[in-house]
């Protein structure tokens, strides 16, 4: 596996990381905790060393999940994990989460649970407007100074938000959505990001798997798959978007891959401190996203991609309100 440092941070980590979540929720029925260690087991002796977990996820399940999963290996891996803005069920923190209080005791949970005494990299799950970021930015450069964790980060934080929080500690990434389908952080923050010396790890690197070509207009969601509610998988959106699939699956044909594998060849190529970190629950997919690190595109063809890229209209898009519309998965 093919290894990318994460900005100026010297976190080194494999070209392809693993976010977790959906082995606890938001996907609908999950592997039982037996096959979900073991995948994630496999994802490791394929060459990953990126895994994503966090708090909320569950919430608390998917980091005691990844905690028994990585024991083996912990100390050959960057795990991530998060702080969400807001107090979950069972958390007892009447001077708020984003308090220096409320994010070293999210964090003591996050260790015990994770069952290590340290992270790697440690986001702030969202970014609340109108939020004292400068606050949360020196809170975590004191868990650095302390050795709780090696780096810090925001999810889905505006260029602003960065450079302010940049600016009293140094951010080690950024997590937010970006894909083909998604790409409104190409013009500020990915750029800012550049010129800062901050990683970027995109969620959803897949578009919750459409990019992957295996979803149809008759495709079913059930439970708590956020597929629910995400508009891009409404049956008129997901006609409505078959230009973006023909595309993939040319150059997927050209190139001997997969569509899934195109797609995140083609973020790969942008930016060498891009580390996309997809879902992956069944051990093909974890093959062949893995493999997406193989596939190269010469300048030539990213060219091809993006100029057609750029004359294809997206419809629909995954929204944290329209996910929190389920009422089963909070978007944090």
């Amino acid at each position: 596996m093919k290894t990318r440092t994460l900005g100026k941070s010297g976190m080194t980590v494999s070209a392809i990381g693993m976010g977790c979540m959906g082995f606890s929720h938001g996907y609908g029925a999950a592997p039982d905790e037996g096959e979900a260690i073991r995948l994630i087991r496999r994802t490791y002796e394929l060459g990953c060393t990126f895994f994503d977990t966090a708090e909320g996820y569950g919430p608390y399940v998917n980091e005691e999940l990844v905690g028994k999963a990585v024991a083996p290996f912990r100390d050959r891996i960057v795990l991530a994990t998060k702080v969400s803005p807001v107090v979950l069920a069972g958390q007892d923190m009447p001077e708020g989460k984003l308090s220096r209080k409320g994010i070293r005791r999210a964090l003591e949970d996050s260790l015990r649970r994770l069952g290590t005494d340290y992270v790697d990299l440690y986001y702030q799950h969202r970014v609340p407007e109108g939020s004292h970021v400068e606050d949360v930015a020196l809170w975590m450069g004191e868990l650095i100074r302390e050795g709780k964790i090696r780096g810090w980060g925001q999810s889905q934080s505006s260029e602003e938000q960065i450079r302010r929080a940049h600016a009293v500690t140094p951010i080690t990434a950024i997590q937010s959505e970006y894909s083909m389908m998604e790409r409104m952080f190409e013009k500020d923050v990915i750029p800012a990001c550049e010129e800062l010396g901050i990683g970027f790890v995109p969620f959803s690197p897949l578009a919750s798997g459409f990019l992957s070509g295996k979803y149809g207009r008759e495709t079913v969601y059930a439970g708590d798959d956020v597929r629910r509610v995400i508009t891009r998988f409404a049956r008129e959106n997901v006609e409505a978007n078959q230009p973006l699939l023909d595309l993939l699956q040319r150059f997927a044909r050209e190139k001997a891959a997969t569509p899934a594998q195109i797609a995140l060849a083609w973020m790969l190529h942008k930016k060498a401190f891009i580390v996309p970190v997809p879902g992956m629950r069944r051990e093909e997919r974890i093959v062949e996203n893995l493999g997406a690190a193989e596939v190269t595109l010469t300048p030539e063809e990213f060219c091809a991609l993006e100029r057609e890229l750029d004359g294809i209209v997206i419809h629909g898009n995954r929204t944290d309100k329209d996910i929190e519309r389920l009422g089963t998965v909070k978007a944090q």
